[in-house]
């Protein structure tokens, strides 16, 4: 199947299952790449993590805060499925600066993101992605703002009632109702900037080598592993990432590194157009498409 035919192909795939998606796979070695929509700006949910963990590593780097500074962090008492870590936490806790990161980037706990955005908020951490040269990416709030959407409306039986939401009322220059949803107001990336941003952490760039090294091995140890790595993680490959969800949204960024020294980044940013909680269809249908993208790279 030539070029053309094939992301033709992936993008009815993904359309007949109720995805618009926008991704993006990138040879780290050539350059070469392939997309469907990569330019397309999405709400980024936790993948916010990701430049959160960089501006705070760098921080650490420059001798403006200490990893192994404790702090004392009020528990997230978060009820409804999904969070994880301290936003699940019923009692106060003292945290090293370096295991929120753990937390937040590896465990995508928002209570210990939000702890780590204490000590850089998000304007300080948008400059620092501007000093690396990293464009297309807005960091405009907080993470605890994730918590307070509509399902934390509904009852438990009637999620599918605040998906329908989330589905239904976003406008065609894609604001939304559900402030969360709304790119003028939240924190947001596309494929493309999330790519550069891998690339920027995989081979020399303004980013300092310490910083990118201690980055890719949280990401290396990323716990939640259920959307794209069973197509990229094998025992000759490891892949490395950050998922990202929010109502309708599923999000996945991450780099594989070949045992053939062939190196590609992915990034899979979805809105989804059922109206339902659990979806593992979805998971793996984007997997597929990344896969067949970067199968398709590695053939060039």
């Amino acid at each position: 199947m030539n070029t053309e035919a094939l992301v033709r192909d992936v993008r009815t795939r993904l359309s007949e299952g109720g995805l618009r998606a926008c991704l993006l796979v990138r040879d780290l070695d050539t350059g070469e790449e392939l997309g469907i929509d990569p330019d397309t700006h999405l709400p980024s949910a936790s993948l916010v993590k990701v430049p959160l963990a960089l501006a705070t590593l760098e921080r650490i780097r420059r001798g403006e805060l200490d990893g192994a500074a404790l702090l004392d962090v009020a528990p997230g008492r978060v009820t409804t499925p999904g969070p994880t870590g301290l936003s699940r936490f019923r009692h106060p806790a003292r945290i090293a600066v370096d295991d929120l990161l753990y937390l937040s980037t590896c465990l995508s706990d928002g209570t210990a993101a939000d702890a780590l955005f204490d000590l850089t908020p998000p304007a300080r951490v948008a400059g620092l992605l501007r000093e690396a040269d990293l464009r297309g990416i807005t960091v405009r709030h907080r993470t605890e703002e994730l918590f307070d959407t509509p399902v934390e409306r509904f009852d438990a039986d009637q999620v599918h009632l605040a998906h329908a939401l989330a589905i239904d009322a976003g406008t065609s220059g894609r604001g939304h109702r559900v402030p969360q949803l709304d790119t003028t107001r939240a924190n947001t990336g596309s494929a493309r900037s999330f790519v550069d941003l891998l690339q920027a952490l995989w081979t020399p760039s303004k980013i300092h080598p310490d910083v990118a090294e201690r980055l890719r091995g949280l990401m290396a140890h990323n716990v939640l592993r259920h959307r794209l790595t069973p197509d990229f993680s094998s025992d000759a490959s490891r892949w490395s990432a950050k998922t990202g969800t929010l109502l309708n949204l599923r999000h996945e960024i991450g780099v594989v590194e070949h045992a053939d020294g062939q190196t590609f980044a992915v990034a899979v940013l979805t809105e989804s157009s059922v109206p339902a909680g659990a979806q593992p269809g979805v998971d793996g249908l984007m997997a597929e498409a990344a896969r067949r993208l970067r199968d398709h790279l590695r053939q060039l």
